[in-house]
């Protein structure tokens, strides 16, 4: 089957990468040394609400090259870098799945929710593997990644699904295909 993928599609998708991106080095709300909140995530979720998961995966991709290449990125192996960089903010655009129903507010919530699950179990494995060494003496390693990752990813969540709505009732064209 070929599918083409219309170009508007493809420039929302890189100019919205871009936007996360500048999102991400605002200053996020800070919650201890590895926690923190941040709407950077809130530009994705946009393209893959209009355009579907598989812009909105290409989008996230996009961000993490951007935030390897230009940011601030925490590398520690290569295969870190691709789970947390490529996989994990790839993954935000799963969001996109719940593109083709009807836009509500439990809509919303269900498509941040995805993509915000799908981020963070990846960057939960990274923790879980990669930093076990940061845990607290006699905590184990999985917990550790699931507290740090798991607040983020619920404070996150919370903070982007309530923006999102935020703009849907002001603003419903930025989440429709033009």
């Amino acid at each position: 089957m070929n599918r083409k993928v219309p170009l508007q599609s493809l420039i929302e998708a890189a100019v919205m990468a871009a936007l996360a991106f500048i999102l991400d080095l605002i200053p996020a709300i800070n919650i201890g040394p590895w926690m923190s909140v941040s709407i950077a995530m809130l530009p994705i979720f946009l393209v893959s609400i209009r355009w579907g998961w598989r812009v909105g995966m290409a989008s996230g991709f996009i961000w993490g090259l951007l935030q390897i290449a230009l940011g601030d990125a925490y590398i520690l192996t290569p295969l870190q870098a691709f789970i947390e960089y490529f996989i994990a903010f790839s993954f935000v655009g799963l969001a996109g799945l719940l593109s083709n129903r009807s836009l509500s507010a439990r809509s919303i919530v269900l498509a941040v929710l995805i993509g915000s699950i799908a981020r963070y179990f990846w960057h939960f494995i990274a923790g879980w593997v990669y930093f076990a060494e940061y845990a607290p003496e006699g905590m184990p390693a999985a917990l550790y990644s699931l507290i740090v990752n798991g607040g983020t990813a619920l404070l996150t969540f919370i903070l982007c699904a309530i923006v999102l709505i935020l703009l849907w009732k002001t603003a419903p064209r930025l989440l429709k295909k033009t």
